[in-house]
């Protein structure tokens, strides 16, 4: 890698013209010595791809045939661009101009880290913490997912409290810094996961293969999020659900992934109930629905293709040694300074 590695923002865009108008200037005010910026359209039928054509020509437009979501799209894109380092950012994102430096910086000191994420801050509230990322990624025993400034629906807001850069489980895939070598040596995203999940699966593949996933606290940017799929959508909860149960499948130990899968399924019954009782039969479909597409998956999925080494969960840094909804709903611990008390 050279002295100034050469970066590669990448946007993907599904129909998000007005996004792009609002948020693509900041990203162009980018004050890195060596980048390269992109458009990556996900067949997107408004004109987007005109737009950025006319407005920024200085953008590359890469454009993709289909819409295979997230995980498909950023692979295909991905294909036709060469970088050291990419960053996958969000069309929702603000950014301020010296926001790439830091994160590089911090890659560049070790080769080990191959992501890396900034700080996530919510676009309408930049002092609260970001659903997506918040301040790095964690994962508690049974894989659920959560972070640093956020637990489930509860965000908090920044007072420094998180301003150390430490090794996380997965970093955000709204912001993603990536060693290209890295992303390409473990396969990419799983086009299967469509949407949602799939930066977590990639960041857990990443651990066992013996890399770093950091997270940059001298980086700020701003998200809007849920600008494809906004919290409360079944379409969401559903792929929440479905992927989080073929990534765990798919990267447990042996000796883990029967325990964690039989007490998920217990616990996840339990949230399909919640829901009809709380009058969301919607909500309650898709967690079953989740349940007989991952159990369709898993009949297709090969686990001796997996050639990555097998770690126990525990072994890895960003995993939190409890139940995470445990303590969140029957302690009452719901910030992740508390969480471990």
């Amino acid at each position: 890698m050279s002295v100034l590695p050469s970066v590669a923002v990448v946007i993907l865009n599904w129909n998000g013209r007005s996004f792009l108008e609002k948020f693509l200037p900041s990203v162009c005010s980018s004050t890195y010595g060596n980048l390269q910026l992109y458009v990556a359209d996900n067949a997107s039928t408004d004109d987007s791809v005109a737009f950025v054509r006319e407005k920024f020509p200085q953008v590359s437009i890469i454009q993709n045939p289909t819409n295979d979501g997230f995980a498909g799209g950023y692979n295909m894109a991905l294909q036709h661009v060469k970088a050291d380092i990419y960053v996958l950012l969000n069309q929702d994102v603000e950014v301020e101009p010296g926001w790439i430096e830091p994160v590089v910086a911090q890659m560049v000191r070790d080769h080990h880290v191959a992501a890396c994420q900034p700080k996530l801050r919510f676009y309408h509230n930049k002092q609260e913490f970001e659903y997506a990322g918040a301040a790095g990624g964690w994962m508690d025993i049974l894989g659920y997912t959560f972070c640093r400034g956020r637990i489930l629906y509860t965000t908090e807001m920044d007072e420094g409290q998180y301003d150390d850069a430490q090794d996380i489980f997965w970093a955000t895939g709204a912001a993603l810094f990536i060693r290209s070598a890295c992303f390409h040596e473990v396969g990419g995203f799983d086009a299967s996961f469509f949407a949602h999940m799939e930066e977590v699966d990639l960041c857990w593949r990443l651990k066992r293969a013996g890399y770093r996933i950091c997270y940059c606290p001298d980086s700020i940017v701003y998200h809007v999020g849920g600008g494809s799929l906004p919290q409360g959508n079944p379409r969401k909860l559903y792929l929440n659900f479905r992927n989080n149960l073929m990534m765990l499948w798919k990267n447990l130990h042996p000796a883990d992934r029967w325990i964690v899968l039989s007490q998920r399924f217990f616990l996840d019954l339990l949230a399909a109930v919640k829901s009809l009782v709380a009058g969301k039969p919607a909500d309650m479909k898709a967690i079953f629905r989740a349940y007989v597409d991952y159990r369709r998956w898993r009949k297709s999925y090969k686990l001796s293709s997996d050639r990555l080494p097998q770690k126990r969960l525990l072994e890895l840094s960003g995993v939190f040694h409890g139940i995470m909804i445990w303590r969140y709903y029957f302690l009452n611990r719901k910030t992740f300074g508390t969480l471990e008390k």
